[in-house]
Parts: structure tokens; sequence; C-alpha cells
């Protein structure tokens, strides 16, 4: 996993690395999955994040491993939250330092 993916949504991958080289439609992909094409369609849009369950259903459907997509998310998860939060963390979290003997 590069970098750069950990700044794009999981949504953003799937369309790149699978939708797209699959000649898959979001239509055909939910059907495939056994979910609502909604759902489907709001990860591509960046509006929902990945669940364990759609993790699941992905590395069956793609013979990936659900850690690959759950990794994704964690690591897009953290990227967003320490852009927003990284100043105001430094700010009020000290780092514990051990005593020395």
């Amino acid at each position: 996993m590069s970098h750069s993916d950990s700044s794009q949504h999981p949504g953003t991958v799937l369309r790149k690395r699978f939708l797209v080289p699959h000649g898959l439609d979001v239509d055909r992909l939910a059907t495939d999955l056994g979910v609502p094409a909604n759902r489907l369609d709001d990860v591509l849009a960046g509006q929902r994040s990945i669940t364990a369950d759609m993790a699941l259903r992905l590395a069956r459907y793609f013979g990936t491993s659900p850690l690959y997509w759950m990794n994704l998310q964690s690591r897009f998860d953290l990227h967003v939250t320490g852009q927003v939060l990284a100043g105001e963390i430094e700010r009020d979290v000290q780092p514990l330092h051990k005593d020395v003997a």
C-alpha cells in the first residue's frame, strides 16, 4: 500500500484499482456482493466507510485479504483525523516520560 493510499478514501481505491480494471459498474458489483447499490455508491463517493462486513465481501470477491480493506479505512481515518486534530492533540497531550532510576 503506497503512502498516497492513506490520503485516499477506500472508495477511491476500490474504483481505481478494482472496478475500472475489471470493467465493473456499481450495480453489477453490488449485486455480486449482495449489498444495496446505494450503500456501495456511498462507499465509492467517500460518504461511507468500509465496514467489516463490506471488507469480508470485497475480500472474497476480489481474492484479497479483509485486512487490506480494513487497513485502507484505518489509514484513511487516521490521516483525516490527524489533519484535523494534530495541533489540538499536540497541545493537550504530553508524552509519558519514564522516570530514570
